[in-house]
């Protein structure tokens, strides 16, 4: 199984140019439009420590864009960018193959 999940996620991130957990990260934010690295890693199920790695890589590619709290200037929230938007609508026209294997999981 392990394999089976190595190989999509090379033919993904060779498609797209994004891992697994970046493509999760911005389908979260489609179905909520602003999440804080908490909520992000929650989602995800990711520890803290990797949602900000997460975060991070689709903030540099300029897949998300944050903004601060309105009452707690110290939050930070994160929504879909621009090009996040249009990356994500490639992500729905999906032609990878998803490896047999996998495909009985889902």
């Amino acid at each position: 199984m392990y394999r089976a999940i190595t190989e999509f996620e090379a033919r993904f991130e060779k498609r797209y140019g994004l891992g697994l957990n970046e493509g999760s990260l911005l389908c979260a934010l489609r179905e909520t439009e602003r999440l804080s690295s908490g909520d992000i890693a929650k989602q995800l199920n990711l520890t803290q420590s990797n949602a900000s790695k997460v975060i991070r890589a689709a903030e540099k590619k300029g897949l998300i864009q944050r903004t601060l709290g309105d009452d707690d200037k110290r939050q930070m929230y994160f929504s879909l960018s621009p090009e996040g938007m249009r990356c994500l609508e490639q992500l729905r026209c999906c032609d990878i193959q998803v490896p047999e294997l996998l495909q009985k999981l889902l």
